[in-house]
């Protein structure tokens, strides 16, 4: 997983999200557009997050370890037990 670039800035956040409320969209292959980076910020409990190009990865989320997600790469998420988590956006 790589870090957030130095050079962008946040835009805008989700509102928080728990097991039960997750769009479905996040929890199949998606991905944001170009220029577009993502911020998965854990409140509460384990999220799984699945970077699926160019080779599958996966981290386990927590309120300790946030997840990155580059512009344009496919990946989705699966809560582990109850979560509660936000993403932010930045360009």
């Amino acid at each position: 997983m790589k870090s957030l670039p130095e050079n962008v800035t946040a835009y805008k956040r989700t509102p928080s999200f728990t097991t039960d409320t997750v769009p479905k969209g996040l929890l199949r292959a998606h991905k944001t557009k170009a220029g577009t980076w993502g911020k998965i910020n854990v409140e509460r409990g384990k999220l799984l997050y699945r970077i699926l190009e160019p080779e599958i990865e996966e981290v386990l989320l927590s309120d300790q370890r946030y997840g990155v997600v580059e512009p344009t790469v496919l990946h989705e998420v699966a809560p582990q037990g109850e979560v509660e988590f936000y993403v932010e956006f930045y360009k």
